[in-house]
């Protein structure tokens, strides 16, 4: 059997037990047709590069599959039906990612910078360092001069 990697991005108007529902509509149609998958990840609700059907938005949801290319082709024919997938694309791959995805790693970097950056806030103030409020500045000299 062969190795693939089937990525799809479902409408943003879905609740996350919608789209967790799509998954699993994959995963069913995989195990019934003889194939296996080995890892599902949902990446979230992320912003899109432009416009797909009304939507800016999209849920991104990846199955790692290891299954004949018949099923493939059985998945892909199904994800064209649904109305609520706006996007897929599957890519064989050679071998399937030990652990968590590039993306899921990324996320994890980008909670904990935004938990650091929380944790040393003050005033409301977002990363901006040593960079005083506005109401530690002087007066502005344009205003000095024209109330003279």
């Amino acid at each position: 059997m062969a190795l693939y990697e089937h990525v799809f991005l479902a409408r943003q108007d879905l609740a996350q037990a919608q789209v967790d529902a799509l998954a699993e509509i994959a995963t069913k149609i995989v195990n019934d047709n003889e194939g296996r998958v080995v890892k599902t990840e949902s990446w979230g609700l992320r912003s899109l590069a432009y416009k797909i059907a009304k939507n800016r938005k999209a849920h991104y949801v990846m199955l790692e599959i290891d299954a004949p290319g018949s099923v493939i082709a059985e998945l892909e024919r199904q994800t064209q039906i649904n109305e609520d997938i706006i996007r897929y694309m599957t890519v064989k791959v050679d071998t399937l990612e030990e652990g968590p995805t590039v993306m899921m790693r990324k996320q994890e970097r980008d909670r904990e910078r935004r938990g650091d950056r929380e944790g040393g806030r003050e005033g409301g103030r977002e990363g901006r360092g040593d960079r005083p409020d506005r109401g530690d500045r002087g007066p502005r000299r344009d205003r000095e001069e024209g109330a003279e």
